[in-house]
Order: C-alpha cells, then structure tokens, then sequence
C-alpha cells in the first residue's frame, strides 16, 4: 500500500563552497534542505506500544529516525493511526494534509507535525510527543476538576490556539481536555489540528461515524448529520469550547453515561444543553452559556471567548461579588428579537454602509418598517452598549437616530440571513439557501441544504429567492416527483401540506402536518428542502374547494367536525321539513275527517307541490 500513495517530491541535498574569510580555504559544506513536504517513509517510523484510541484510530508511541548528509536524529513522536481507508481516499486526505502541513507548523498553539505516512495499510500522522494533557490534569487533581485561574488561563490559550487554526481555514471539530496538549512551559496546545475536518467528504466504513464527526459528548447539534443539519462553521468548534470548559469546571463529562443514541436525541432531538455551574464570574457564565445556542449563528466567536476569559483571570470573589473583571461590558444573552448579542456583534456598521432595519429571526418580514434602507451617515455612542447610527433614508429630510442591534447591513442587495438562490443550478446540493455573511468586497457565505460546509464564492452568483418563515403553510412543488425527504400523502395520493415549526442554519425546513391524524410513534414531523416546496394560503388557494382543503391543513379535526356539521344540518333540516308538512296537514284537514280524508290531503299537498314545480 505505502508504494501506490503518491508521495510528495523531496528536495534533495546539496554541497557549496563555505568562504570564510580566506579565498584559498573554502570549505565544502552539505546542505539538508528544511522539511517541505510532509512525507515520511514508512520505513523511518518504528512503533513501540499504544498509547491511546480515539474515535477516528488509534494512537502510538513511536520512534521517528531523520537522517541526512552529515546527521543523525531520533525523535519520540506521537502517531494517530486511522482506520482503515480506500486507496483513492487516503490519497484524497494525504492531498489535503500536504496543503496544510507548513501552515500548521507556523502556528505556536497547535501540535508540532513530523509528517504522515500509511503504516500497516492506514494513514499515519506523525506529531511531537507531549507528556500530558488538559484531561491528565484532571484525572489527577481532587474530583476531577480545575480550579478557576487555570480553567481561565488555560481557556485563553486554548481560544488563541482555535483562532490561530481557523485562520488557515480548519475546523477542530473534536474539542476535548484529553486532546489539549500541555507543552514543556505548561502552555496549552492543540492536538488535534481538524482530523475530521480532513476526513469530510471521504466515505468511512463505519456507518454510524458517517453521520457524525467527532466525539458524541462534545459535538455540536449540526455536526450530527452535517449534510443536513449544518453546516459546520467556525462556531461549531465553539460548542466544543463550552463543552470541554463545562467538563473543567465540573469534573464530569457533558451527558455522562449516555449512548450515542441517547446523547443525540438530548441535543439534536430534545434540544437540552449541558449545565453550566453556577458562581462562575458574570461574563465567563454568560459566554459559556451563550456557547450551547442550538443556532449555530446566535453562539459568540473565538475572539469573544478569548476577550472574557482574559479579562476574567484576575478575577477575584469577595463579600461584594466579584472585582478585578476587567472593563469589558457583560452582553446579554438575548435582544428579544431572536437574535443573541453575540449574532448582532458580528458585523460592525461603518460610515457609509446601506442599511435596513433587522426583522425577527426566522420570522415574516413586516409590510411597513422603521427603516426600509438607509445610509449610515454618522455613529453615536459607545461600540458595545447602546450604540446608535446617524441613518439618511431617501425622501426625508433629517437622519434618523437608530439603535444598531435594530439595522443589518445591506451590500449589493443582500444582507445577512437572506434567502438567496444559486444562478446556476446544481445537482449536488439544494439551489436555495440562507446568507451567512457578506463582506463589503462582495464575497459571500452561504448555507446550503447537501453541504457540510459553508459555500464561499461573490455576490454576483446569487439572487434573491423567496423567503420562509416559521408559521409557514408550504407544500411540494408540482414538478416535484422523487423529494429528497419523506413527505407525506394524503388519502386520494396527493401531497399533504404542512407548516414550518424550526428553520435550520442552512434552509432546511422542519415541517410538521397538523392536518394528519397520527397514532402511536408514528412520525408527523419531516424535513424538506427549500428548493422543492411552495407556500400555499388563501390567497394562492384559487377556489372554494382549494381553500375548504387548506383549512383542513390546520387541523385534523376540521374534517370530522364538517362532517358532524353537515350531519346535524341535514337532520335539523329533515326535522324542519317534517315540522312544516305536519302544519300543512293540520291546516288542510276538516273537523271529523276519516282516514279516507286524510288521503285525499295528502293527494291534495303532493297535487299542489307538482303544480308549484311546474
């Protein structure tokens, strides 16, 4: 296997005449180049013994022996050894490694990397030996805990660590204290440097790990199914960052004793968030808790992390609360519009920006607003607490003072959570997804349904669609045969229309079908893809049976009540009727009358009903 991966080109040595000082005494010196490429032959790694497993491989201690023209070197390194893969997909990651590996050895808060290799028919990755962990520290210490300076200091380096890693494009994607290396100056470092990150896209043989990426007790809700549910961003490994400090602070791991299974249902299903213990220092616990937002987009970034862990490390607790926070203002967790401050400070508004004002998240855009767009012409206030923009709206002839948490930026027509559609088409994933971000240049990100990732490209490739919102009434397309999802049918075989009770971060629609009557475990909830349904109301019903069937939509008591209904008016009618031709017989009838006579009125109100037709 070794001898079919492809592996990276080596530069070779090389000799050059030394001049020191005297031309007739040059001396002849081999030069090794510095390692480029990170290929290491197999044959240079001698393991000795396991020394940990993963979710992803296992991990040995081994020998790393370098050698050259004038040296001799032997390292102890750690090797992660991953499961098995196929050829044409471990040279699809060693590809990606090779893009990575110089990147990632320019950054101090990240393990130090020898190299990869394939060992034993798997993808091997060489790393500098670390004597301890974050998680030995905790094993070690009285209940399994940190003390709060190291739990902050240690927070702090780890934020720098993830900042430095997403700065080259990663994602850790499995945050944990047994994967926080401590180096020889007790300075933490990651050792996992986004091994499910590189793994994305590549098909693993364990079916249960397609699913997901990471390790159950730590990830976060999109991560499982992330094709579905993402998709995974910066703020993914965020939730780790919680989980992993909640685990420092407790000395329990988040949802203990739970299976795969049973941890799913807790965070993806049931939508719980691990406890955060109470008596933390205001702006720590307000940041951890905002960390465990099941909207991706609500949770803070690294560098807000970094900023209150920093500032808290000196933080004492006294008689009077706690002093020595530092002069960075606590954010609240929400603005009451379904947006987290740490949504809203995000994106800075500038001098000269287009703005709008911020409707509700996931919610119908109103018909009339306070602002329908605008120029900032000037900034007033402080830029973390009730800061307030100068805005200049066409048509009136003094600015607006606004309050900023109530405008979002508008660049090139599209402003952040926009639903937008791809111009051209594709097969891959859905066309219709929801703005993560625009900058000021034009480059975008985008959710996309089928994606695991955000897609990136410019303004110029998007246009706006049709917008969604929870409460929604939608149904399947006409042209729709073969949905992505499952999706409902009624009786006579037509599709059932639903509502939208939950929009995920990349435009995939929970529906739910209030209008279906269900039993027992049987599933009345369904996802859908944006790019394949309509709204349906009373305004797109055309005619009066249309509309009857979407009031059935709303419940699936509307039917058995119309019917009960009709029912009770057809026999109040008949009831009605008898009543009437009782009267009339009454009325016809002369005193003393046989039953001979009764005939004859009767003959006489059934002569006088076909002339009345007549």
């Amino acid at each position: 296997m070794p001898q079919r991966i492809k592996a990276p080109k080596q530069v070779p040595s090389f000799e050059y005449e030394l001049f020191e000082g005297d031309p007739d005494l040059l001396r002849t010196v081999v030069a090794t180049p510095t390692q480029t490429a990170p290929w290491i032959d197999p044959s240079s790694l001698k393991l000795k013994h396991r020394i940990g497993r993963g979710p992803f491989g296992d991990i040995w201690l081994a020998t790393h022996h370098q050698s050259g023209f004038d040296f001799q070197e032997y390292h102890e390194v750690a090797v992660k050894m991953l499961h098995p893969l196929k050829q044409e997909h471990m040279q699809k990651f060693i590809d990606k490694f090779e893009k990575l590996f110089l990147k990632c050895r320019e950054l101090p808060g990240v393990c130090w990397l020898h190299g990869v290799s394939v060992v034993n028919g798997k993808i091997s990755i060489a790393m500098r030996f670390y004597e301890g962990s974050v998680g030995d520290q905790m094993a070690q210490s009285k209940g399994g805990k940190l003390s709060l300076p190291d739990i902050l200091r240690y927070g702090s380096q780890l934020a720098k660590g993830l900042i430095q890693l997403h700065s080259i494009g990663l994602l850790v994607l499995n945050m944990k204290p047994s994967n926080f290396l401590i180096s020889d100056h007790d300075q933490l470092v990651l050792g996992d440097f986004g091994i499910p990150y590189l793994l994305l896209g590549i098909p693993l043989s364990d079916s249960d790990m397609a699913l997901r990426l990471g390790t159950p007790n730590y990830m976060a809700p999109e991560q499982w199914d992330p094709e579905v549910r993402g998709p995974l961003s910066l703020e993914t490994d965020v939730w780790g960052f919680g989980c992993s400090v909640v685990e420092m602070l407790t000395g329990v791991q988040p949802w203990f004793g739970k299976s795969s299974e049973e941890i799913y249902h807790s965070v993806v299903v049931r939508k719980e968030k691990p406890h955060v213990p109470s008596g933390l220092p205001p702006a720590v616990e307000h940041v951890i808790n905002g960390c465990f937002e099941y909207d991706l987009r609500n949770r803070p970034l690294v560098s807000d992390l970094l900023l209150v862990f920093e500032s808290s490390q000196h933080a004492i607790h006294g008689d009077g609360g706690w002093v020595g926070l530092g002069s960075r203002p606590i954010k609240e967790k929400s603005v009451g519009n379904g947006y987290t401050t740490w949504y809203l400070s995000k994106d800075h508004l500038q001098v000269g920006d287009t703005v709008r004002s911020r409707s509700l998240l996931n919610a119908r855009r109103p018909h009339t607003v306070d602002v329908r767009e605008g120029t900032i012409v000037g900034l007033d206030g402080d830029a973390d607490k009730n800061s307030f923009a100068l805005v200049k709206v066409p048509g009136m002839h003094n600015a607006l003072r606004v309050q900023e948490s109530t405008l979002e930026r508008v660049t090139f027509g599209f402003a952040v959570g926009d639903w937008v559609r791809l111009k051209q088409e594709t097969n891959t994933h859905s066309s219709v997804g929801i703005l993560h971000a625009v900058q000021r240049d034009g480059a975008v990100s985008v959710g996309f349904l089928g994606l695991e990732t955000l897609w990136v490209g410019k303004a110029y490739q998007l246009q706006m669609a049709e917008p969604y919102y929870v409460g929604q009434f939608v149904r399947l397309k006409p042209n729709v045969v073969t949905p992505r999802f499952e999706w409902p049918r009624k009786s006579g075989g037509t599709w059932c229309s639903g509502r939208i009770s939950e929009i995920l971060p990349n435009g995939c629609l929970v529906v739910e079908f209030p209008g279906r009557f269900v039993l027992g475990n049987e599933p009345n909830s369904f996802l859908a893809d944006p790019n394949e349904v309509e709204s349906v109301s009373f305004d797109t019903c055309p005619g009066i049976v249309e509309k009857y069937h979407h009031v059935e939509d709303f419940h699936w008591a509307v039917r058995p009540l119309a019917i009960a209904f009709g029912l009770f008016t057809a026999v109040k009618l008949t009831i009605s009727m008898g009543r009437g031709i009782s009267a009339r017989l009454k009325k016809n009838r002369p005193n003393g009358q046989d039953s001979g006579g009764r005939k004859s009125g009767w003959r006489r109100i059934f002569r006088d009903a076909s002339s009345t037709t007549k």
